[in-house]
């Protein structure tokens, strides 16, 4: 493979999952380390992604990125998605909002007319929270990633285990019908588990490249998800093996 195809792969990945790590790209790509951390030290100074130990984020993900606006992958997919999860909301409900850049875009289209009461463990969300009127925006602390600006840790589950909310809205790196919702990284599964059990319903936003995907950490089954909001029409092929399953499909 050429450097040319090999970093292409490299973004792709990035893109598409947030966050990759230098050790999945090289059993990825069939390459040693070295060779992937000399690529993305290459696409880092390019201004392409952005180096982290271990691994690499996306310019979308990295919140704290001067070009963050111009850089979320399939934001049109991931705005559609917001879309479709606003018509879940009603008047007075409680609700919590993952991180996480298609989050995001459902907190950015509430409507400013929608009386919530919301929380969230995302300082970007939480930002975006306070720009609407009528939602009363409820953060909840922790440790906070310097990736994703997004809390974590005993504290974050700790205070999630005190409430319990009408809707809580996650996202995924990987889902697929069989091994369910993954993750590479433990504390992040940790706490998306904390906020599935802080939750009387839990919908996942999740566009379609991730469908079919897994990684070495379970958040859960499939089955514990009530509703799945994808960019896809409901009728969507793609969409088949997901349809055996007790989920609701939007």
């Amino acid at each position: 493979m050429l450097k040319e195809e090999r970093q292409h792969s490299i973004l792709n990945e990035v893109e598409l999952h947030n966050r990759v790590l230098l050790t999945d790209l090289a059993e990825k790509l069939n390459v040693s380390i070295d060779t992937v951390r000399r690529d993305v030290k290459e696409l880092d100074d390019e201004n392409l992604l952005i180096k982290v130990h271990g691994g690499a984020v996306s310019l979308g993900f990295a919140n704290h990125s001067p070009q963050r606006n111009n850089n979320v992958y399939a934001l049109d997919k991931k705005m559609a998605i917001a879309k479709k999860a606003v018509t879940l909301l009603r008047n007075n409900s409680v609700i919590l909002i993952d991180g996480g850049t298609t989050c995001l875009e459902l907190a950015k289209l509430l409507p400013p007319n929608l009386k919530l009461t919301c929380f969230t463990l995302s300082l970007p969300v939480a930002m975006e929270l306070l720009r609407k009127p009528n939602v009363e925006t409820i953060f909840i602390g922790g440790t906070l990633s310097k990736d994703s600006q997004i809390a974590m840790g005993p504290s974050t589950i700790n205070a999630l285990s005190e409430i319990k909310v009408d809707y809580s809205f996650i996202g995924t790196g990987y889902v697929d019908t069989e091994f369910g919702l993954t993750e590479f990284d433990w504390d992040v599964v940790q706490t998306k588990k904390a906020v599935i059990n802080a939750s009387k319903k839990t919908v996942l936003l999740c566009i379609s490249e991730k469908l079919n995907s897994q990684h070495r950490f379970k958040t859960c089954h499939l089955n514990v998800i009530n509703t799945m909001v994808t960019e896809l029409e409901p009728w969507d092929t793609k969409l088949d093996a997901f349809k055996n399953l007790n989920i609701q499909i939007l």
